[in-house]
């Protein structure tokens, strides 16, 4: 964790360094995000919302943060405890886990515009994104039928547990200026997991959760 805050630290020394740059703009953005987790047995749909900052050291290149967060995610699996007396019967008993999780996210990164800039009156922008960030989860089992952990191995547990993932994050958009220095854009994200900390609450813990997501906003420039 010690590392963790020494790059946030070092990240956020950087922000402060950017708006240092007298030709540094600035400009505020929020949008509305359907999110989808791909990985197997841990799929789901969520709905949530990004507020993002983004400072422009060049019309072309800049520095953005961003804070999103999702509602519950839902999934369930089938899966099989195992005694752990040979005494114990049944040896096997399979049960049902409804899972919810729900996760908020910081980025810090890149931002490049392909075409076009952040300042760009009439046409359309195409831009990139590359960054890392950390993901602040929660997730939630309830179990059907319950199995006592003392004569069964659990596959995973039920209850309510918090896990982090630090993870590696692109994106590319579009947007379009309605003027008066207001964009409207649209974004595809992927938030990849760099690491997986194991949880005894999550049945896949393995570069997990893997998600991606459209989001659709406005962004608000500030000169």
């Amino acid at each position: 964790m010690q590392y963790t805050r020494n790059i946030y630290f070092t990240l956020l020394l950087l922000l402060i360094g950017v708006t240092g740059f007298s030709q540094t703009t600035f400009s505020l953005a929020t949008d509305f995000t359907v999110l989808r987790s791909f990985k197997k047995q841990q799929q789901f749909l969520a709905v949530g919302q990004t507020i993002a900052g983004h400072f422009h050291i060049t019309p072309k290149e800049g520095v953005y943060v961003w804070l999103a967060y999702c509602t519950n995610g839902k999934f369930n699996n089938d899966i099989t405890a195992t005694a752990k007396s040979a005494l114990t019967l049944p040896q096997e008993i399979t049960y049902n886990n409804r899972s919810t999780l729900k996760f908020q996210h910081i980025s810090v990164g890149w931002k490049h515009y392909l075409k076009g800039s952040s300042n760009a009156e009439s046409k359309w922008n195409l831009y990139g994104y590359a960054g890392f960030g950390l993901m602040f989860a929660q997730v939630v089992n309830i179990q059907s039928p319950g199995v006592d952990s003392l004569d069964y191995t659990l596959p995973v547990f039920p209850g309510k547990a918090n896990f982090k993932r630090l993870t590696f994050d692109l994106g590319l958009g579009y947007e379009m200026p309605l003027g008066g220095d207001v964009f409207l854009y649209v974004e595809g994200k992927t938030l990849i997991p760099t690491t997986d900390y194991p949880s005894d609450h999550l049945f896949i813990n393995n570069n997990a959760p893997f998600t991606a997501s459209v989001n659709l906003g406005l962004r608000i420039l500030f000169q």
